[in-house]
């Protein structure tokens, strides 16, 4: 099986060495080697079966592990992107994770370093970004465009045509219009209806969604 690390070891990691442990039990696939995290008190400590081994950097001691990235925050809705800019890897040294119980359609293509957790469909072929995260019953329909480092929060459902910008963050069940565009690194409340554009950086809750003069 093929060594892996996992970057980060907080709830998101847990989530993915869960998700990881469902794919093996189909196909056996991935060994995972630990977890690492630049917090120092985390050092040492077993997460779920895996012991986070130290620091970021150490993952260049082990140059034949593949890597997943698992941070997620919609303080540091950029992270992983930023990670994965402070690796300098190519693509191909980053895992891809997709739960048995996802749905994706044939054709579709998903970028390095992306996570598609239990009950994730996507409807019809299309393109997602690297370092995407898609949580549990997340729903991508027809001609939709997701752009590197994107977090899409659980029940988060895009209809058709809509395009997210790069290391925005969709909360938890929020629902967006077909053909709206939500722009880079902005952030949208959970349960929010989201009916017209959000501009890159801005942060939009509510329904109908409206800007909440929060701006990074």
């Amino acid at each position: 099986m093929t060594p892996l690390l996992l970057i980060g070891a907080g709830g998101l990691a847990r989530e993915a060495l869960a998700t990881i442990a469902a794919v093996n039990e189909v196909r056996p696939q991935w060994t995972v080697l630990g977890l690492l995290d630049d917090a120092p008190g985390k050092h040492g400590a077993v997460v779920d079966g895996a012991e986070v081994l130290g620091p970021v950097d150490l993952v260049r001691e082990h140059p034949d592990a593949r890597v997943l990235i698992c941070t997620a925050s919609p303080a540091r809705r950029d992270s992983r992107v930023r990670i994965a800019q402070r690796l300098g890897f190519d693509d191909e040294r980053y895992a891809t994770l997709v739960h048995p119980q996802a749905s994706v359609a044939a054709g579709v293509e998903l970028g390095a370093g992306t996570m598609l957790f239990a009950c994730a469909v996507i409807t019809a072929p299309q393109r997602v970004g690297r370092f995407v995260l898609a949580m549990p019953h997340v729903l991508l329909t027809h001609d939709d465009a997701v752009a590197d480092g994107v977090t899409l929060a659980g029940r988060a459902a895009l209809a058709g045509a809509v395009q997210v910008g790069e290391s925005a963050y969709i909360g938890s069940g929020a629902l967006v219009r077909e053909g709206v565009t939500i722009g880079a690194g902005a952030l949208v409340g959970m349960g929010s209806v989201v009916l017209r554009d959000v501009p890159a950086g801005e942060t939009w809750a509510g329904v109908p969604a409206r800007e909440l003069g929060v701006r990074v």
